[in-house]
């Protein structure tokens, strides 16, 4: 293209410009054969050759003298025939010469449009390799560790990793070396991003903040120069802070896998060799995020690289009641309203599912018309999140309506009368989501320990809505199904993994790993059939003696259980102060321990 531009200017300069007007192009011969006619009146002769004139017609033409050759009797015939001779001097208008190289600068300009934007095209080629971590270095989060609430534990030690940072002298008059990784791992939503960017908020210090996912890429090599330009920078910036949320997505266990990705162990590898080839006076720290602990690779774990692991559990209940402080700042609440309540009845929530309760009973409000958030608001929210929509166009016919205040009338009162179970907050028939009724149940206080008694007491309470059924009705329905399957997978946990089949005896075969993300790790069962025969002997003796409990207390109190069925049908919801009232007895007080059939039978 280049080439053609410039053949094109060379061209114009070559080719004699033209007059204004009629011009005739003549030949040297014809030139002087129309001058021996005494038809041209005048002619002007070029330095370089080139022959213009005037006919004596008015009509102008243009010639040219032929290179090298030497005619006398030109110069003669013009003077002989009174022909007026001028001479051209060799110059050229600056307009002509930009009208001729108008045809290049356009070619050179194409040319360099286009090249520009191939390389922008191929800047992602260019710079595939380059670090896609978000620096906060000047504008940092303005997330502190005061918006963090709970977690006391977690905070102090990402505390002391900031102050190493912020005050490395301290450490090393004591001879002290700073953490070079901080993983921290728990379930999701827990907090662990929102701690890291309380840590970008409290450091003094850049921070560099990048997802596992931006090293993988479909090149081969790209997630380890990724890496190596992460690491380049944050020694630049030093003293710094590097944060990977999901670091799962690099560094998982290599040779583990059928199909291996040779990607994904080149950026692991670099990522180990970057780690291990820190020198404590650069001052950076990694921090990582995961919820898949058990799937990262041992060398990733191992001191000198991720030195310190913080666990950040679900929140317990006093932490549950900061957190939901928290998201209640600034909202109005209604005097009836007790986030003490409200924490003891969301039991395995994390902070996301806190944030999300309060923005639930905020909306249940704004579609009540009020402006204030009161108690009914969150239990609709928590109904909301924990069962589903209620429709209430799902109506039930009376003989199911009557069925369902049966069954959650027999889970109400079986979890009343256990001595270990929790006490029952509200028992509801109205349908929501796919449940058609819930009893709820409220623990008083925060249990980190589950005895054998509560977990008997668990199983029988999973059989009183089937077992309610069978003696109310004479039959059982598919609404027990759900508690059917918990309460065997409960079973199968007491026999398998917690030792607590005296048949089988004390061993555990659960996964020593924790798994955040729910569900059981998938692995080759690591005991023999004849085992498996045992423990589904056991499983089944567990979930008899729990349907004989559960039948046993229900005909010893079938008349409150008539009654609170009655009651559930004409109100649909009852709290559990009106359980304790049916049962004749105060609110709040232990339940009879003699009320419960507490013998084991087997078959």
């Amino acid at each position: 293209m280049l080439i053609v531009g410039v053949v094109l200017t060379v061209a114009l300069f070559l080719v004699p410009s033209r007059t204004a007007g009629n011009v005739e192009q003549l030949g040297y011969s014809q030139l002087k054969s129309d001058i021996a006619a005494g038809q041209v009146t005048s002619v002007a002769i070029g330095p370089d050759g080139n022959i213009s004139g005037t006919l004596t017609n008015g009509t102008g033409f243009t010639s040219s003298y032929p290179l090298g050759l030497q005619d006398p009797q030109f110069a003669q015939l013009l003077d002989q025939h009174n022909v007026q001779v001028t001479t051209q001097p060799a110059r050229t208008s600056i307009s002509s010469v930009l009208l001729n190289l108008l045809p290049l600068a356009i070619v050179v300009g194409l040319f360099l449009w286009v090249g520009r934007a191939s390389r922008r095209q191929l800047s992602g080629l260019g710079g595939i390799g380059r670090s896609r971590g978000k620096v906060f270095d000047t504008e940092r989060p303005g997330t502190t560790f005061a918006d963090v609430a709970g977690y006391e534990g977690a905070k102090r030690e990402v505390t002391e990793v900031v102050d190493f940072l912020k005050q490395p002298d301290r450490y090393r008059r004591a001879g002290a070396v700073g953490p070079k990784g901080v993983l921290m791992v728990g379930p999701p939503g827990t907090g662990k991003t929102l701690l890291a960017r309380a840590v970008a908020g409290e450091a003094g210090v850049p921070f560099i903040s990048v997802t596992g996912s931006s090293f993988v890429e479909m090149f081969v090599g790209v997630g380890a120069a990724r890496v190596r330009d992460l690491f380049a920078d944050a020694r630049r910036r030093a003293p710094s802070i590097v944060f990977i949320d999901e670091i799962d997505a690099i560094g998982q266990r290599r040779g583990g896998q059928l199909v291996s990705n040779d990607e994904r162990d080149q950026t692991l590898n670099q990522m180990l060799a970057e780690m291990d080839g820190f020198d404590p006076a650069t001052g950076v720290v990694v921090i990582a995020a995961t919820n898949r602990p058990e799937v990262l690779d041992p060398a990733l774990l191992r001191p000198g690289r991720f030195d310190r692991q913080v666990v950040i559990p679900l929140p317990a209940q006093r932490e549950r009641r900061a957190i939901l402080a928290v998201h209640s700042g600034g909202k109005p609440l209604g005097p009836d309203v007790d986030l003490g309540v409200v924490a003891r009845g969301t039991p395995g929530f994390s902070g996301a599912d806190l944030a999300n309760l309060v923005n639930e009973a905020a909306i249940f409000a704004v579609r009540a018309g009020r402006q204030v958030i009161e108690a009914v608001d969150f239990a609709e929210a928590w109904d909301r999140l924990l069962l589903g929509h209620r429709d209430s166009s799902n109506a039930l016919l009376p003989d199911e309506k009557r069925a369902v205040a049966v069954h959650e009338g027999g889970h109400a009162l079986v979890a009343a009368l256990s001595e270990h179970g929790d006490p029952v907050a509200k028992v509801t028939i109205l349908p929501a989501g796919q449940a058609l009724g819930v009893t709820q149940q409220l623990p008083i206080d925060e249990r980190h320990l589950q005895s054998a008694g509560y977990l008997k007491d668990s199983l029988a309470i999973r059989m009183g809505g089937r077992v309610a059924e069978q003696i109310v009705l004479g039959e059982t329905s598919t609404g027990a199904a759900d508690d059917l399957a918990g309460a065997t997978d409960l079973a199968t946990r007491m026999v398998r993994e917690f030792g607590m089949s005296p048949t089988l005896g004390p061993v555990g075969f659960g996964s020593r790993n924790p798994t955040y993300l729910g569900g059981e790790e998938v692995r080759s069962r690591p005991y023999a059939e004849a085992t498996q025969r045992v423990i589904d002997e056991e499983v089944a003796t567990l979930l008899r003696d729990a349907e004989r409990r559960a039948t046993a207390t229900l005909t010893d109190h079938r008349h409150e259980l008539d009654r609170l069925t009655e009651l559930l049908l004409e109100r649909e919801t009852v709290n559990g102060a009106e359980v304790d009232e049916i049962l004749g007895r105060i609110p709040g007080q232990p339940s009879p321990v003699a009320a419960v059939d507490h013998t084991t039978t087997r078959s």
